[in-house]
């Protein structure tokens, strides 16, 4: 029988905190209404914020018995404006300057811009994107201090405006003080994931494992691609980082926006083919940041992302600052488990598998896809087993780890249909099986239902293997 009936989301939902989001009752209804992972955005928020937020998400995981995530999001390499007096309205063939070092100038329409460099690595013609695209501008000259530009699209310039240059390389370091300070600070309240912003090379990701090794963390890196040129070295990042975000807020400015949707899905895929977890970011349901109800595309949108079997769904400004955040965390837990319940795109079926363990998981995904299995039950200590299962997307089967380690199991809450559990390992195959029932049964798996378990503990004193199919009492 194909276990549909009590169905559980595999996709895994990330919501951002914020504002709407920072009280303890708030953060509770989030976690009991089906959130993951939490994100925190290090552009907003302070040390002391932070690490009473984690408190607070730690002490409610704990009470109701679900591990949730921490994710840091650093701010990154930003360029952005400076401060203005007032917003300055702005229509299409007005010059616009902006100035570095310091310079000041007496033009009616200027702004200064907190990259030094920006004159240097622009040519004339280029085109400069200003608050998320809303204002767009090309070059018409430049001297030492100064980027002349005209504007193409009428717009309100405001304070601190994040630029977009597409095409053009930034010489900014992949990491600045102020991310080096919250990485330290993510480190302190026991992070799990670390994502970093505008990744250009697989060398970025390095010097943040590198960083994190050498402070003591077990953290993972997530590379968040969002300009051309990490699409353009998308193979060597996900090779190189531990997951993968589709930021794709910059993305679509950098990107021409025909471009998006084949973008997303190329990175799905590549990801799902090299077995590395993929969160589809940003604009999810946006409408709601305002509005109590999604629009129809919205809903289509995040279907795709469920049917092309992402990792991860994330909701931004929705549940940052919206008002409406637990009604998104609603809508995406009923569309994914409607869209998954009707299959999938199928990449991992072009995974290729290596060595004996990939293969063991590779029999065990089959075995429970043949029999409808809604359980395949892992024994893992590290989480890999449960990783290189969830990378081969089970048809019908949740992956319930079992582990003995409370951080592998927080770190395994990003990956696609594994449900950590954290136990002390049993000593002989009657004891997992035993195990294995009494918690299924808690889940309501019923009496006569067939589930797969796999172990890499020693049994008996040995490094066993074993695949076994058992119909529950």
């Amino acid at each position: 029988m194909i276990p549909f009936k009590n169905w559980k989301r595999r996709t895994k939902i990330i919501a951002t905190l914020g504002p709407a989001t920072e009280s303890g009752e708030k953060i509770f209804s989030l976690i009991e209404k089906g959130v993951d992972i939490f994100r925190f955005n290090m552009s907003h928020g302070n040390p002391n914020w932070v690490r009473e937020k984690v408190g607070i998400i730690q002490e409610f995981s704990k009470r109701l018995g679900k591990y949730v995530g921490l994710l840091l999001d650093t701010q990154g390499p930003a360029i952005r404006t400076g401060d203005l007096p007032d917003p300055m309205q702005l229509k299409p063939g007005d010059i616009f300057t902006f100035t570095v070092r310091g310079e000041k100038i007496e033009d009616l329409h200027s702004v200064s811009v907190n990259y030094d460099d920006i004159v240097n690595d622009i040519h004339v013609g280029d085109v400069v994107l200003v608050d998320n695209g809303n204002i767009q501008m090309k070059v018409i000259s430049k001297e030492k201090n100064l980027l002349r530009c005209e504007v193409l699209t009428a717009g309100v310039m405001k304070s601190r405006r994040h630029i977009n240059i597409p095409g053009v390389r930034i010489n900014l370091p992949p990491l600045t003080k102020k991310d080096l300070n919250d990485i330290q600070l993510g480190i302190e309240c026991g992070m799990d994931f670390f994502a970093l912003s505008f990744v250009r090379e697989a060398n970025d990701c390095d010097l943040l494992r590198q960083i994190l090794i050498s402070k003591g963390s077990q953290g993972k890196v997530v590379a968040k691609i969002e300009d051309q040129l990490a699409v353009k070295n998308l193979s060597q990042i996900i090779d190189s980082s531990d997951a993968i975000m589709i930021a794709r807020g910059d993305l679509g400015i950098e990107c021409p926006f025909e471009e998006l949707p084949i973008i997303q899905r190329r990175i799905v895929k590549s990801c799902i083919q090299k077995r590395k977890p993929v969160i589809v970011a940003t604009h999810l349901l946006e409408s709601m940041i305002m509005n109590p109800a999604p629009t129809r595309a919205e809903i289509t949108d995040i279907a795709n992302a469920v049917y092309e079997q992402a990792d991860c769904i994330m909701l931004s400004g929705e549940t940052a600052s919206g008002k409406y955040p637990l009604e998104c965390v609603y809508i995406l837990d009923r569309v994914a488990v409607r869209t998954e319940k009707s299959g999938g795109a199928g990449y991992a079926s072009l995974v290729e598998l290596v060595n004996d363990e990939e293969k063991l998981a590779k029999i065990a995904v089959h075995l429970a896809d043949d029999v409808g299995s809604p359980a395949i039950c892992v024994f893992t200590r590290f989480g890999h087993l449960a990783t290189l299962i969830a990378g081969l997307r089970p048809r019908y089967s949740i992956i319930y780890s079992f582990c003995p380690d409370e951080e592998v199991c927080r770190k395994l809450t990003l990956h696609y249909g594994v449900e950590p559990c954290l136990v002390v390992f049993p000593k002989s195959q009657e004891e997992s099986i035993e195990m294995v029932e009494q918690h299924l049964k808690k889940k309501g798996i019923e009496s006569g239902q067939k589930i797969v378990l796999i172990s890499e503990i020693p049994l008996r004193g040995e490094r066993d293997r074993y695949i076994l199919l058992h119909q529950i009492h």
